[in-house]
């Protein structure tokens, strides 16, 4: 409220020395009211921001707590992830020794076939060269039959015209009639043998050679029932013991 406004009002009611003491009074009155309204209002903002500024701070000390938690945390992480690195690093030197150690027993493997192979081929030819001996005169005394030339080892085209190994081959003459004979060894003879004999020479040789006399040689069998087998697939069967 302004000084002219009091003073003139009062100037209704009041002598003029009155009344412009009165409208002092007043108006400083007033002033300093305003003043006080003002500062206690400011004094409350100020609280209100002391505590605003409070809180400010404990949630700045609890951001600045989570980000140095999240921080170990990162450091922990990388180290997890070293370990992991070098762990990964081990497995793929182990898995690379492996590997050599796989591929050098694989060469040794083979290498053990080759040399097994190689022995049972020469097992077999051992074999087939006794027989070449004494077939001739084991075959006249059981079957009759009287080899011409001698037995051999050699190719023959099939009824397919393919060329087939046969271990045992030669002609034969009983009665006036000739045969082929047709043989094979094994040096531990089973059913199965007899079998695959039977499909992959006697078979493929139909047609070819005319009266087809078979016979296997052997140094053991591998079941008891394979002789009964041979006799029935009508095949004769020595033993390295017969010779």
């Amino acid at each position: 409220m302004h000084y002219e406004d009091i003073h003139s009002k009062l100037l209704t009611a009041f002598p003029p020395e009155q009344a412009e003491v009165l409208a002092q009074v007043i108006h400083e009155a007033y002033t300093d009211l305003v003043k006080t309204s003002d500062f206690n209002e400011l004094k409350e903002i100020v609280r209100d921001l002391s505590l605003k500024m409070g809180e400010l701070a404990e949630a700045q000390k609890r951001t600045e707590q989570r980000v140095e938690e999240l921080a170990e945390a990162q450091r922990e992480t990388q180290k997890e992830v070293g370990r992991l690195d070098r762990a990964l690093q081990e497995l793929a030197e182990a898995q690379r020794r492996t590997e050599e150690a796989l591929q050098t027993l694989a060469s040794e493997h083979a290498e053990t076939r080759r040399q097994l192979g190689g022995l049972t081929a020469t097992v077999g030819y051992r074999l087939e060269d006794e027989a070449f001996k004494a077939l001739p005169l084991l075959l006249e005394r059981d079957y009759g039959l009287v080899i011409k030339d001698r037995l051999k080892r050699k190719f023959v085209r099939d009824n397919h015209g393919i060329d087939i190994e046969v271990n045992i081959i030669g002609e034969a003459e009983r009665n006036g009639e000739i045969l082929t004979i047709i043989g094979e060894s094994k040096s531990q003879l089973s059913k199965r043998d007899i079998d695959n004999f039977i499909r992959k020479k006697l078979k493929r040789l139909e047609g070819v050679f005319t009266n087809i006399f078979p016979v296997l040689v052997t140094y053991m069998v591998s079941e008891p029932d394979v002789e009964d087998y041979a006799k029935e697939k009508g095949i004769a069967l020595y033993f390295s013991y017969d010779f």
